[in-house]
């Protein structure tokens, strides 16, 4: 029997949420061991002078502790 963990972890990007998603994966499975998935559960991006400026997501990501 598997027992899983779910984290939120925030993560932005200049470029897309795509690529804040993408990041956020990324560091999340640099420290974490055994991620195994992740959905998205906030968009919202940052204007600045009239234009977006960043994208930011907020992850909930799972993963599978250790026995």
């Amino acid at each position: 029997m598997s027992i899983a963990r779910v984290t939120e972890i925030s993560a932005t990007s200049p470029e897309s949420f795509e690529a804040a998603t993408r990041d956020g994966i990324a560091r999340a499975n640099s420290t974490l061991r055994n991620v195994t998935s992740a959905w998205v559960k906030e968009q919202r991006v940052t204007v600045t002078d009239g234009q977006i400026s960043h994208f930011q997501v907020n992850l909930m990501v799972t993963f599978i502790l250790d026995d």
